[in-house]
């Protein structure tokens, strides 16, 4: 289903976390190129770019898409509630005036650090190794929205250089974009996330028993890392190559228990 749609269908004021890995808008032409020889208006240019029909759209498309989807993410998320949602330079600045147009407040903008990002093959641009986090709230006065400041900085990571143990986390995170073979198989979309960056947002925003929506499900990392941090959750996906994965790692991950 829709994001859009299916989120029409939930009660306000009901999802304490929404984990939001909207496509990027980044699908533009026929092939896969790295000369750098088409110019997205507006964009910097060529990224390393994914040929998916669902990933192409035009700017004003892509515009008026992201204010739809947030005008409902606000509606149905709670006052305690978080709203996370990912970008690179392409699309970031359209999420942030749209979080800003709607009301909805950015906490902070994380940087995810790859440093085993893939390389420029071009050799006419410095190599992208990091993508942007939007981490937000619904608004209002009180900012009653839940931070586990305590948990967070309790948290030790052995492969983040940019965190120890009893010191605050910082908006930089170190976190290789490295999947097990669990967690690829049974497919993979270029997109994925890895679980180690889904765990940190999920214990940082959100508790035990929390209702959670994924409304661009992918391959299924949110819905996994939910799963596995004991939240429930509602997920949304049109795409039926990726609603197969998803629900084939979803039944994996159930068995086990």
């Amino acid at each position: 289903m829709n994001c859009i749609d299916g989120m029409k269908m939930l009660p306000s004021k009901s999802i304490d976390l929404i984990l939001a890995d909207p496509p990027y808008n980044l699908s533009k032409g026929n092939v896969w190129k790295w000369d750098n020889s088409e110019i997205l208006p507006g964009m910097g240019g060529n990224w390393n770019k994914l040929m998916e029909n669902w990933d192409d759209m035009s700017f004003k498309d892509y515009l008026f898409f992201t204010v739809e989807w947030l005008k409902e993410a606000k509606r149905i998320l709670k006052p305690t509630g978080s709203i996370w949602a990912c970008g690179t330079y392409h699309n970031i600045g359209v999420l942030n005036v749209v979080f800003q147009i709607l009301g909805i407040e950015i906490i902070n903008e994380i940087i995810w650090y790859k440093r085993n990002a893939f390389p420029n093959l071009s050799g006419r641009r410095f190599t992208a190794s990091h993508e942007n986090i939007l981490w937000g709230h619904a608004g209002g006065k009180k900012r009653s929205y839940l931070f586990r400041y305590d948990k967070v900085k309790q948290m030790e990571f052995p492969y983040d250089n940019m965190k120890k143990k009893d010191k605050q986390m910082r908006t930089v995170w170190d976190i290789p974009n490295n999947k097990t073979r669990e967690e690829i198989k049974f497919g993979s979309i270029p997109s994925q996330k890895p679980l180690t960056l889904i765990h940190r947002i999920i214990e940082s925003t959100s508790n035990e028993g929390n209702l959670c929506l994924v409304p661009f499900c992918g391959s299924g990392s949110e819905c996994i890392g939910l799963i596995q941090r004991k939240r429930d959750f509602i997920a949304f996906e049109n795409n039926e190559k990726h609603f197969e994965i998803a629900q084939k790692r979803l039944q994996f991950e159930r068995s086990k228990k």
